[in-house]
């Protein structure tokens, strides 16, 4: 499809404009990222031994941890997706109001 093509949804107009393709794909690096790193320094225990053991039903921790982890950059990652797309969106709307005034 065209940019300039006039049967474009307004929503996928609107999403293209707030850039938000790209600023989903910016949120699941960086919670993928994020996820990994706590993810390696848990189970590895890079920043030293767990205090206790403790006991997990099912499966082991790193079991857990994973499914945690997984939690985690989904959640990041919509975190930080949704703040580049209000920063786009008042960016946008700076541009607008810049463009009346001027």
């Amino acid at each position: 499809m065209s940019d300039d093509d006039p049967n474009k949804p307004p929503m996928l107009v609107l999403l293209e404009s707030l850039e938000f393709y790209r600023n989903v794909r910016i949120g699941l690096v960086a919670g993928a990222v994020l996820a990994a790193v706590l993810y390696l320094v848990r189970t590895f225990e890079l920043l030293g031994p767990l205090v206790e053991a403790r006991e997990y039903p099912l499966f082991g921790p790193e079991a857990w941890f994973l499914l945690l982890a997984f939690v985690l950059a989904a959640t990041f990652a919509l975190l930080v997706a949704a703040a580049l797309t209000v920063l786009e969106a008042a960016r946008g709307a700076k541009e607008i109001s810049a463009e009346r005034d001027g």
